[in-house]
């Protein structure tokens, strides 16, 4: 794993079509730290991760990843920077029903990224048996996993993980939570979510709160 990435915002703004802005306060990620991000639905949350990992571009203000600022950032430098050091878990997974638990992961490869460690992940969540069965067959925490599994199989230094428990009981989500800060040692994690409850659980919490409008 490379180095832990350091993230930083200034004066961070996204604009929408339907003429709402949201604002951000200005934030530090410090490298190898785990970050909780609460707000209420329609806060930016999502969209700050998406624009930390260059999916987005700020409508004002700057990212700085590494002391780098992304605005100076083609989107295909952008792209090579995510493809190779950020490991995303999606609020929805983003798995292909119809392949199996290791051809999800393996299709990282059309990236040139290195999967040979799938099968310690697939065994360190405790998912090493389900490796053949296709993503429709497997309960909502076991494809979560999966989704842990694929986000970090490259040994990202930096973890952005979009309501990971979103779609899970109360149990089963803890139990997620737990085995994301275990995995995501050394780099540095940020997660989005609504659940107060897992406050004790992370090195720091950053509150957003409700968006401005134009």
């Amino acid at each position: 794993m490379a180095a832990a990435v350091a993230v930083e915002t200034h004066d961070l703004q996204k604009h929408y079509k339907n003429e709402t802005v949201i604002t951000y306060p200005d934030l530090t990620f410090a490298g190898g730290k785990s970050y909780l991000i609460l707000g209420s639905s329609g806060c930016g949350k999502s969209t700050l991760l998406n624009m930390i990992a260059g999916v987005l571009s700020p409508d004002g203000g700057s990212i700085m990843l590494d002391g780098r600022d992304t605005a100076g950032m083609t989107q295909k430098e952008k792209d090579l920077f995510r493809i190779r050091n950020v490991g995303y878990i999606y609020q929805d997974f983003k798995l292909i029903d119809e392949m199996t638990v290791i051809d999800n992961i393996n299709v990282l490869k059309l990236e040139r990224v290195d999967t040979s460690a799938a099968g310690a992940w697939l065994e360190r969540l405790g998912i090493a048996d389900k490796a053949n069965k296709k993503i429709k067959h497997l309960s909502g925490g076991q494809k979560q996993r999966v989704a842990i599994a694929r986000a970090l199989v490259k040994s990202p230094s930096l973890i952005l993980a979009d309501e990971p428990t979103g779609n899970l009981n109360a149990a089963i989500g803890e139990s997620v939570v737990r085995d994301l800060l275990d995995a995501a040692k050394g780099a540095t994690l940020i997660v989005v979510s609504h659940e107060e409850k897992f406050i004790p659980y992370f090195d720091e919490v950053i509150r957003l709160g409700g968006q401005n409008n134009a």
